[in-house]
């Protein structure tokens, strides 16, 4: 843990500093005037924790990487000052933040159920963090799906385009219409991939076993998070 620690504090540079603690109060009392200041906190607080999942994986393998930046309504991102050399290594920094933040949740979820009345809020700030490490695990680029499903196949992609127009039918909304504008030129690469083609071959290339792996702890954490947004929503509107 020590070392996690230090590995992610000697990255980070006190301009960074700055911008990330200040974007994050930004979204905090963006938040805040909508939902309250105790959901805004918790809810910022576990897009922080996603966050750092993908900083601390980059920065275990090597990337040169930037702190999260927030925008309220929208969410956070790091910035990768250095692209992933494989599929892989993309998948790996993908799938650390909705690990992380499902950690993150879980523990807000478990406090909330020991911790009395009282902390309803905090449930709900659970269901928040199940909900968006769910959603980023839709399998098309650039959410963290599409970075996990990229080294089984970009075929994989076109599946997440429908679901993307699915929501977006049920639930319009301005953040659903920026992730298909970002998504379609990647639908179409998805479209026109061919695994032989040279051009891009040694980029996806992956062992049986290591695809095995990413695609046995994608879907996985994809039903372990569906089941927790169900259940916690359940209880949020039985209550």
């Amino acid at each position: 843990m020590i070392k996690l620690l230090l590995l992610l504090f000697s990255g980070l540079k006190f301009g960074k500093i700055l911008t990330t603690g200040g974007t994050m109060l930004l979204s905090v009392a963006a938040y805040a005037w909508i939902y309250g200041w105790r959901y805004a906190a918790g809810f910022v607080g576990l897009l922080f924790v996603h966050e750092m999942g993908h900083f601390i994986a980059a920065r275990q393998r090597g990337l040169n990487v930037g702190a999260p930046t927030f925008i309220p309504f929208v969410g956070a991102w790091i910035e990768l000052k250095e692209m992933p050399h494989d599929a892989e290594t993309e998948a790996y920094v993908g799938l650390a933040g909705p690990l992380v933040g499902t950690l993150g949740a879980l523990a807000c979820y478990f406090v909330a159920r020991h911790g009395g009345s009282d902390l309803q809020w905090l449930l709900a700030v659970s269901y928040g963090g199940f909900f968006l490490n769910l959603f980023n695990l839709i399998p098309v680029s650039p959410l963290d799906g599409g970075r996990i499903t990229a080294v089984l196949s970009p075929k994989l992609w076109l599946l997440g385009a429908p679901i993307l127009v699915g929501l977006f039918v049920l639930h319009p909304s301005p953040v659903l219409l920026i992730v298909a504008v970002l998504a379609a030129p990647q639908v179409v690469k998805a479209w026109k991939f061919r695994a032989d083609d040279p051009a891009h071959a040694d980029y996806y290339r992956a062992s049986a076993e290591t695809r095995l792996n990413y695609g046995v702890a994608y879907l996985a954490l994809l039903i372990f998070l569906a089941m927790m947004t169900h259940d916690v929503h359940q209880m949020l509107v039985s209550s």
